[in-house]
């Protein structure tokens, strides 16, 4: 059930309501959620230390108004208890609509159909609508539909159920739980049909109100009641229904919330966007609805020739992405998106490296709105930065007010690269779409402060004609490894952070002046500043392993034995929730791509050799327990000529909740793999490169696939990409042209004048892939050599008897 609640979510960024059924009684958990919604609580440490996170943030389940409540003859309808004759549920990727159909046997014999409906607008992200249709098939009936708004994240319904299941074990990925009234009631009532409930949270102080309008039909006669207080508020309908006859309530509810405003002032607007709703009509909202997304699939879908099951599972991922982005507008993009209380509601970099590609080139506007998000947390990571002794900016690993929220600074805080994944992707956005405008208008703070911080964190080594820039105490994206020095993906990536802002700061100079010198004003940026930039990018230090040939994941990794993922039992995955971390901390074994992620986000650092080297020695010891990793793995194994492996990586991310790998689907779609899902299609498969705006093509069809299309909007330029084994083509679906590159080959493609590039050739065809038995035997530069084995209790100990008296 809770996997079901999640894959038949409907959100669109702003407002996400679980696929829980209608009548509310039973369900893991039973969710809606408002993007950024959330409350605060202190972080109680038991051994305090400077600089530690001190304000827990974890969103809100919002007062919950899908529930209908269906009673024929008095006798409720319950689905895990029903006599159900039949059940089906659609999710309509074209209409965003969530449909049910069942016929149900009351305990009298009586056969009932029900269906009903479910969308939250993608044109108007403070609306949803529900529509519940009853008829009688075989006989007379007394029916009552009872329509709710419950707070579920305080309050009980009268069935006493809890908001949540219980939670069994220990596991970090889910969300914490609150042991206090979270929502203050501040307002309750009921005019015209519409109920209404509007709250204050305890701590953070932030506001909701929620309100639903109410319209029914029916032939035959029927009565009204209404019920308020404080965390329900009900409006029911007694119908004396007829054989054949449909009855149907449609509800149209408005979620409004804000940072510090009353909650009078939401419920105003909750009221004025229903009187717009009621005005506009439900069938000019569903139409609205349908058009949106068919220009939504106009510029995303990903079409794979003669799959069609595959094909089902790529556009549910995509349908996921637009549910986590699409309206947004001005906040940040969740883990879970609004789909469920994963990782309590939190951004996390995730955003920046797996789901910004995917907006930069479909969907800018929404990008621009994501990145604007980050600028606006930009205050809160300067004196993140100053807590942590770096000039500049640091922004906290986890979050989402902007305050970092991670009790654990050694897998979370000292993950600096966060900076440089905001900045590799408000660089990606620039060059994406030519935005220099956004430059201009601040966001080149980000490149500023980000580089000071690494400019500031960094130190030199060496003689003057040989100075090295090393950075030290750092965590990567591998959470099984912790602060070390001089981590490869850190450092590769700062050093694109600081040749960025070097370069930003010094275009601005040359174009835009009066720009430029409000740059000065703001950041008092100086040139001496910006060639240290240069001069510390330019001499970035980056380990790499003569004997080994690979690149160390950081300077003493290879030091440490290998663990042996092969022979590790199966139910001890993953790691994090069977070993302690000082445990899995003294071995080779990564959580996730790290590395490997580095060879693929700058790529044109590395040499094709240096790629198919560091992934066949990586991929053996990197365990896939971060649902983050797949995609990366697939992208290079797809590069350096492992097809089939490429495939099953492919696989394990398209399906990580459709199939409920991880065992977490409950707990909300894993949004950076839909993303990376994409991301594996387009780059990996695809081919697609975007390095310093060149934009290139170097294609990896798999071996059983007829072909491949997608769609990229380079600068304005939408660009169809259809590709099978022999040749691509380029098209242009909107725009003008685009420069584009194929292996080395300049194409112009123009409005009009579609061009086709013959292929000789899909990359090298490589059978299998890395294992163990490559990576062991191998020795370290010092002769040492390297083993693999799985941490074990060695030592059986008896248990000895109690000392008697006087021993």
């Amino acid at each position: 059930m809770g996997q079901t609640e999640t894959i038949f979510s409907v959100g669109n960024g702003y407002l996400g309501m679980r696929g829980n059924i209608e009548e509310g009684r039973d369900g893991h958990q039973h969710g809606t959620f408002v993007n950024g919604f959330h409350e605060t609580w202190p972080i109680r440490h038991a051994e305090e230390a400077f600089g530690f996170a001190r304000v827990g943030q974890t969103i809100v389940n919002a007062p919950d108004a899908k529930i209908v409540r269906l009673y024929v003859d008095d006798e409720p309808l319950v689905i895990t208890e029903a006599d159900l004759l039949s059940y089906e549920r659609r999710l309509d990727f074209r209409t965003g609509i969530l449909e049910r159909d069942l016929e149900w046997r009351t305990p009298a014999g009586k056969r009932v159909a029900i269906r009903s409906q479910r969308m939250t607008s993608f044109t108007d992200r403070h609306i949803a609508v529900i529509t519940y249709e009853v008829t009688l098939l075989d006989a007379d009936a007394n029916v009552t539909l009872s329509s709710q708004i419950l707070n579920r994240q305080d309050g009980r319904d009268e069935y006493r159920a809890n908001v949540d299941a219980p939670i069994e074990g220990f596991d970090p990925r889910k969300a914490d739980t609150f042991v206090e009234r979270v929502l203050q009631p501040r307002i309750k009532r009921e005019r015209d049909g519409r109920i209404m409930l509007g709250y204050r949270c305890t701590n953070s102080a932030m506001t909701i109100a929620v309100a639903a309008d109410h319209h029914i039909e029916s032939a035959d006669g029927y009565s009204t009641s209404v019920s308020l207080d404080d965390d329900l508020a009900k409006m029911a309908y007694r119908i004396h229904a007829k054989q054949g006859n449909t009855i149907r309530l449609t509800k149209v509810i408005s979620y409004h919330t804000a940072r510090t405003l009353p909650v009078r002032e939401l419920a105003d607007r909750c009221d004025r966007s229903l009187d717009s709703a009621r005005e506009y009509g439900v069938d000019a909202i569903l139409d609205d609805q349908s058009s949106w997304l068919e220009s939504y699939w106009n510029r995303v879908d990903v079409q794979v020739k003669g799959r069609s099951a595959l094909q089902q599972a790529i556009r549910w991922n995509l349908f996921q992405l637009a549910q986590a982005t699409a309206r947004t507008d001005g906040g940040g993009v969740a883990a879970k998106g609004v789909t469920g209380t994963g990782y309590g509601g939190h951004y996390f970099w995730d955003g920046e490296i797996y789901v910004m590609p995917f907006l930069s080139y479909t969907s800018p506007v929404v990008a621009r709105n994501v990145l604007r998000f980050r600028q606006k947390m930009l205050d809160a990571a300067r004196l993140r930065a100053q807590e942590l002794n770096v000039r500049g900016a640091l922004f906290p690993w986890r979050t989402i007010n902007g305050l970092e929220s991670s009790a654990y600074y050694a897998a979370s805080t000292a993950q600096y690269h966060i900076d440089a994944d905001i900045s590799f992707a408000v660089c990606q956005y620039v060059s994406a779409t030519g935005d220099t405008d956004f430059l201009d208008r601040g966001a080149i703070d980000i490149l500023v402060e980000t580089a000071r911080m690494w400019a500031d964190l960094g130190f030199w080594r060496g003689s003057k004609r040989d100075e090295v820039f090393h950075i030290h105490g750092v965590t990567g994206p591998d959470e099984y490894t912790t602060v070390v020095n001089d981590n490869l993906y850190t450092n590769v990536m700062a050093r694109a952070n600081l040749g960025a802002a070097a370069t930003a700061v010094q275009n601005i100079r040359v174009a835009d002046p009066d720009a430029y010198e409000a740059l000065v004003r703001r950041l008092g940026v100086s040139n001496d500043e910006v060639e240290e930039w240069s001069r510390a990018a330019h001499a970035m230090h980056i380990p790499y392993d003569d004997n080994l040939g690979i690149h160390p994941q950081d300077e003493a990794f290879l030091q440490k034995e290998i663990w042996d993922i092969e022979e590790t039992p199966d139910g001890n995955f993953p790691l994090l929730l069977h070993y302690h971390p000082l445990v899995i901390y003294r071995f080779q074994v990564l959580k996730q791509a790290d590395v490997v992620l580095a060879l693929f986000l700058q790529g044109n650092e590395f040499t094709s050799e240096q790629k198919r080297a560091d992934f066949d020695y990586y991929d053996p010891l990197t365990t896939g327990d971060s649902t983050l990793s797949a995609v990366v793995q697939s992208i290079i194994a797809a590069e350096v000529g492992y097809g089939e492996l490429a495939m099953k990586y492919f696989r394990a991310a398209l399906l990580v909740d459709l199939f409920d790998l991880h065992k977490n689907a409950s707990d909300g779609v894993h949004v950076a793999s839909t993303g990376g899902v994409w991301a594996a299609l387009v780059n990996g498969f695809g081919g697609f490169r975007d390095h310093r705006g060149l934009f290139s093509f170097d294609p990896r069809l798999p071996a059983t696939w007829e072909g491949l299309t997608y769609k990229l909007t380079l600068r304005g330029t939408r660009i169809r990409v259809d590709l099978v084994a022999e040749s691509v083509t380029f098209t242009v679906e909107e725009g003008h042209e685009a420069e584009l590159s194929v292996r080395g080959q300049v194409v112009h493609v123009r409005e009009g004048s579609p061009i086709t590039v013959p292929l000789t050739h899909q990359g090298a065809r490589l059978v299998g892939g890395p294992t163990m038995d490559d990576v062991r035997g191998q020795r370290r530069s010092d002769g040492t050599l390297l083993t693999a084995s799985i941490p074990a209790i060695a030592l059986e100990y008896e248990v000895a008897e109690a000392p008697g008296p006087g021993d």
